[in-house]
């Protein structure tokens, strides 16, 4: 292997401190070659001289390995065989219907069908004791019935219509004619 004159720089470049056996190596094949040529192609010669040749196909762990070989003969009997193969079908059987239970059958029934036309239920409409009218009469409701305990609402003037309009709220004080005078305060 020759080496460059120190004044002559080689096509490929400075080489590191470390890699210089391996640069040293190689100074004779990168003379013919660009650097570009190089990188692309790599150096041809380092590992054979023959470019011909072609690589072995056999490695040495392939040449060394060999096969194991079966005696020949069955090592378990038929019955042991069969036996495995049933209760490893047995437990996948067991697994999958634990993991996909069967869909439960869709009921196509309503509430009304479910919970109001019960066997035997006759209805039956309750007698009025007194007569209404929707017209004129007032709404019963939880409010109309505890007017007294809501806070916020005017005062009611007749316990039969006790949300109907009134004008107390906003009328003054002085104006009020059908309340009584309050005492004045000591």
């Amino acid at each position: 292997m020759s080496e460059q004159p120190a004044g002559e720089e080689s096509k490929v470049g400075k080489c590191l401190l470390s890699n210089r056996v391996e640069e040293r190596a190689s100074a004779g094949l990168d003379a013919e070659e660009t650097k570009i040529h190089i990188q692309r192609h790599g150096h041809k010669g380092i590992l054979t001289m023959d470019q011909e040749s072609k690589m072995e196909t056999m490695t040495t762990l392939k040449a060394a390995y060999a096969a194991p070989k079966s005696p020949g003969v069955r090592l378990r009997g038929i019955r042991g065989e069969l036996l495995e193969k049933h209760i490893a079908q047995m437990i996948s059987e067991k697994l999958h219907a634990e993991r996909n239970p069967p869909i439960p059958k869709t009921e196509y029934c309503s509430t009304t069908q479910t919970d109001f036309c019960v066997k035997g239920f006759v209805s039956s409409t309750p007698e009025t004791t007194q007569v209404h009218d929707y017209k004129t009469d007032q709404a019963i409701s939880f409010w109309s019935e505890n007017y007294q305990r809501v806070q916020g609402v005017t005062a009611a003037q007749t316990s039969q219509a006790p949300f109907r309009k009134s004008a107390k709220f906003s009328t003054p004080i002085s104006e009020r004619l059908d309340e009584p005078k309050l005492p004045a305060d000591d």
